[in-house]
C-alpha cells in the first residue's frame, strides 16, 4: 500500500508522533518507554450503544451501520448518536457516564497510567473531525489520562490515506513502535475478533521485519476483550435516527443530488394491535400463575398483551374502543391451560359494560407456554379455574401496536405501503379483510355491549397515534396513515442490500441541531416493546384471513416508556449488526 510504504519510510520522532494525537500533551522521552499499552474505545473501554435489533428490521440494521446510506454519515459517523448515550452528554458527563464503562478495562488503564515506563494510548477508528471533543469529554469525566488519543483523520500527518479502520490503526501503531524503539513490549486490547486477528498478523510481520534487520523481536500480545454492548433508550434512538434522516434529506434537496442519494423516511410494519400490559402488572400476573399452579415450570413467560386484532386495527373498531393510547381496566377472572403446555388468564372489563374488542372468543392474556406450544392455542382452552377473590386484582392497559421499523426511500411510501401490508397479512382465499361490525359483535359475546366510551381514557387523535411529546420535539406528533404500511423489505431501489449514497461529511457537536428539533414520527406509547405474543390462530369461524407467521427472532417492537432495559444493561447483540453488505469492522 502506498500509505503503508510512506509510513515506513518516514523518519520517526516525538514531534512527528505527536501529530497523530488529539491531545495537546508532551510525550515522554523515547528512552523512558519500555512498554506500549493500546486500548480500543468502542465496546472495549466504553460500552457503546449499538442499533437496537428490537426496533429495526435486519436490513435497516445494516443500513444504519453503513456510511454510504446517509450523506451526513451513519450510526458510527455522527457524534449525536454517541452523545445520546444514557440520558445525553450534559447529564452523563456530570456522573462520568456511570454504568457505561467496562470497569475491568478501566482498572487496567489506571494501572498503565501508574506505570512510569509504559506509554498509555487510546486508539479508535472514529473520525477525528467528528468525535475529538466528545471522546475527550467522556474520558476526562472518568479521570482517565492517556499519553495519546488517536482518532482517524481524513488524511494522516504524512498525507497517508486510510482504506479502513484496521489500516489506520496499523499505520498508527507502526509510528508508535518506530518512535519508541526502546520498547520491548506492546499490548493491544480489542473486542472484535477480526481486528484481533488483524493485529496479531500485523505484529507477527513487524517482528519478522525486526529479525531480518538484525534486531530483537518485541513481546507482542493482543488481548481480546469480551464485548459489553448496550443500546440507547429506544425513544431517543428513533429520534436520533430521524434526525440523521432529516439532515440527509435536507442535503439531498438543497444540493439536488442525483444517483442513489434519495430522501429517506422511517416506516413501520404493524404486526398486531392490543391492550398492552405494563411490566409491573406482567409480574403480578406471573406471580398469580405461580401461586395457583406452583408445579408449573419450564415456561416462557409472556403476560404482556390482550389481543385486539392482528395487523393494524380497522379505524371503525379503533374509534369505538377509544383510539390509540386509550386506557382500559381489567379484572383477572379465571386461569386455564391447554394440555399443560400453555397457561392463560381470562379477564373481564372494569366496569362490566365498558366497550372493548378482541378477535379472540373472549379477552385473555397468555401467561406462559412451554416449547412447542403456540399462543393461539389459548382459544383451545375449554376449562377455566376461577381466581379466588383474595387473589384477583385489577390492572390497566393501553391500546397500542406491535411494530417493526425500517428505513426506506421516501418515494416508496404512501398508499402503496398500506396495500403491500394488506397483501402481507391477507389469506389467499379470503373473500374480505374484515367481517362486518354486526358479525363481530354477535360472535364476540357483545364486545361493544351497552357501555359508553368514557371508560377509555382516550387520547385518540387519528389513526397514527396521539400527540405524544416526551423528552423532546421528536417524541410527539401523530403518525400519518401513509407511514403505516409494510412496504416490502424497505430497501433502496436499485441499491442492492448495502446501497450507496453520496459523500459522507462529518459535523461537529457544535454544528448539529438541538434535540428539540421537530421531527415527527412515532409516539412511544402507541406501540409495544414485547414480541412474545405472536398473531392469533388461523382457522375458526371468525377468521377470514390467515395470520402471518411471527416476525423473525431479531425483530422486536418499538416500546412503551418503562419497557426497555436500563442503560448499561445486559449485552444485546454482538457486532457487526445488520445483514450482508458493507463490513462494519471498517467503520470505527
Amino acid at each position: 500500500m502506498a500509505s503503508t510504504a510512506a509510513a515506513r519510510g518516514h523518519t520517526h520522532t516525538i514531534t512527528a508522533l505527536k501529530r497523530w494525537s488529539i491531545l495537546a500533551k508532551k510525550l515522554p522521552p523515547v528512552d523512558k518507554i519500555r512498554a506500549i499499552h493500546v486500548y480500543d474505545f468502542d465496546n472495549t473501554l466504553f460500552q457503546t450503544p449499538l442499533p437496537n435489533p428490537k426496533l429495526w428490521n435486519m436490513q435497516t440494521l445494516g443500513q444504519l451501520g453503513s456510511p454510504d446510506i446517509f450523506i451526513n454519515g451513519g450510526w458510527w459517523h455522527n457524534p449525536r448518536i454517541l452523545a445520546a448515550t444514557g440520558e445525553g452528554v450534559e447529564q452523563e458527563e456530570k456522573r462520568a457516564w456511570d454504568g457505561w464503562w467496562n470497569e475491568k478495562i478501566v482498572e487496567l488503564v489506571r494501572l498503565s497510567m501508574k506505570q512510569d515506563d509504559a506509554l498509555c494510548v487510546l486508539l479508535t477508528g472514529r473520525s477525528e473531525d467528528g468525535f475529538s471533543d466528545l471522546i475527550k469529554r467522556i474520558v476526562a469525566s472518568k479521570g482517565l489520562e492517556f499519553d495519546m488519543i488517536g482518532l482517524k483523520p481524513a488524511v494522516g500527518p504524512n498525507n497517508e490515506r486510510f482504506q479502513n479502520t484496521m489500516n489506520f490503526k496499523q499505520i498508527f501503531i507502526r509510528a508508535l513502535l518506530g518512535t519508541y524503539k526502546a520498547a520491548n513490549e506492546i499490548r493491544i486490547y480489542e473486542d472484535r475478533p477480526k481486528h484481533v486477528d488483524g493485529f496479531r498478523d500485523f505484529l507477527a510481520d513487524y517482528n519478522a521485519e525486526l529479525v531480518s534487520s538484525g534486531r530483537n523481536p518485541i513481546i507482542a500480545e493482543v488481548i481480546r476483550v469480551a464485548e459489553l454492548s448496550t443500546t440507547l433508550d429506544p425513544v431517543v434512538e428513533v429520534a436520533e435516527v430521524q434526525h440523521l434522516i432529516n439532515i440527509h434529506n435536507s442535503i439531498v434537496r438543497e444540493t439536488g443530488r442525483d444517483g442513489r442519494a434519495k430522501p429517506l423516511a422511517i416506516r413501520k410494519t404493524v404486526f398486531f394491535t392490543s391492550y398492552m400490559i405494563q411490566p409491573a402488572d406482567t409480574k403480578r400476573l406471573i406471580a398469580l400463575l405461580n401461586s395457583m399452579v406452583p408445579e408449573v415450570d419450564d415456561l416462557k413467560y409472556l403476560a404482556n398483551t390482550i389481543l385486539i386484532t392482528p395487523r393494524p386495527c380497522p379505524k371503525h373498531i379503533l374509534d369505538k374502543i377509544g383510539g390509540m393510547n386509550s386506557k382500559m381496566k381489567w379484572a383477572v377472572a379465571d386461569i386455564g391451560s391447554y394440555q399443560s403446555n400453555l397457561w392463560a388468564a381470562r379477564v373481564r372489563p372494569i366496569p362490566a359494560n365498558a366497550k372493548f374488542h378482541t378477535d379472540n372468543p373472549s379477552p385473555s392474556v397468555v401467561l406462559g407456554l412451554r416449547r412447542g406450544a403456540r399462543p393461539p392455542d389459548v382459544n383451545k382452552i375449554r376449562h377455566w379455574q376461577p381466581v379466588p377473590a383474595d387473589k384477583s386484582f385489577v390492572f390497566e392497559t393501553t391500546v397500542g401496536e406491535k411494530v417493526m421499523l425500517r428505513i426506506e426511500r421516501e418515494d416508496q411510501a404512501g398508499d402503496q405501503s398500506d396495500d403491500q401490508q394488506d397483501r402481507l397479512f391477507q389469506h389467499k382465499g379470503s373473500k374480505r379483510k374484515f367481517t362486518s361490525d354486526d358479525d363481530r359483535q354477535s360472535r364476540n359475546n357483545g364486545n361493544y355491549s351497552n357501555g359508553t366510551r368514557e371508560y377509555h381514557n382516550s387520547s385518540y387523535q387519528g389513526r397514527g397515534g396521539a400527540d405524544n411529546r416526551g423528552r423532546g420535539g421528536y417524541r410527539g406528533g401523530g403518525t400519518p396513515r401513509g407511514n403505516r404500511g409494510g412496504g416490502g423489505r424497505g430497501g433502496f431501489k436499485g441499491s442492492g442490500r448495502g446501497g450507496k449514497g453520496g459523500g459522507h461529511g462529518y459535523r461537529s457537536l457544535d454544528d448539529v441541531d438541538t434535540r428539540e428539533n421537530s421531527q415527527g414520527g412515532f409516539g412511544s406509547s402507541t406501540v409495544s416493546y414485547d414480541d412474545t405474543f405472536p398473531p392469533v390462530p388461523q382457522g375458526g369461524s371468525q377468521f377470514q384471513q390467515a395470520i402471518p407467521p411471527p416476525p423473525p427472532q431479531y425483530g422486536q417492537p418499538f416500546p412503551q416508556p418503562g419497557q426497555w432495559p436500563a442503560p448499561g444493561g445486559a449485552p444485546t447483540q454482538a457486532r457487526p449488526v445488520g445483514g450482508p453488505g458493507t463490513d462494519l469492522q471498517n467503520f470505527y
